[in-house]
């Protein structure tokens, strides 16, 4: 399965086996005061994604379809995003479903 990478300042790269997620999110440590650039993400080819901002705010959506469907977590664990992240990579997204999402954003 296929998914993307889309790091602090907009740039996209495909992911692969050797996608460093842990990197990923260590991009939100540098330069904290800028809260405009403030989020990673995790997107795989059915058009599911995993953004995290800072403190460990993620947020699952699915950016093709209508709105209602979005799903957050706050002070997520930075383990537990990391675990995320590889199933959504995987295409496992039943795992990522079964995570105790609150609605909306």
């Amino acid at each position: 399965m296929a998914f993307t990478l889309t790091h602090r300042y907009g740039r996209m790269d495909p992911g692969g086996p050797s996608a460093d997620f842990l990197a990923l999110l260590r991009e939100l440590e540098d330069r904290p005061a800028d809260t405009e650039h403030g989020s990673v993400a995790v997107t795989h080819e059915s058009a599911w994604s995993l953004r995290v901002s800072r403190g460990g705010y993620v947020t699952f959506e699915n950016l093709e379809a209508e709105g209602g469907r979005e799903r957050h977590m706050e002070k997520v664990p930075v383990i537990k995003i990391l675990e995320l992240f590889q199933h959504l990579a995987e295409g496992n997204l039943a795992a990522v479903e079964r995570e105790p999402w609150l609605p909306g954003y």
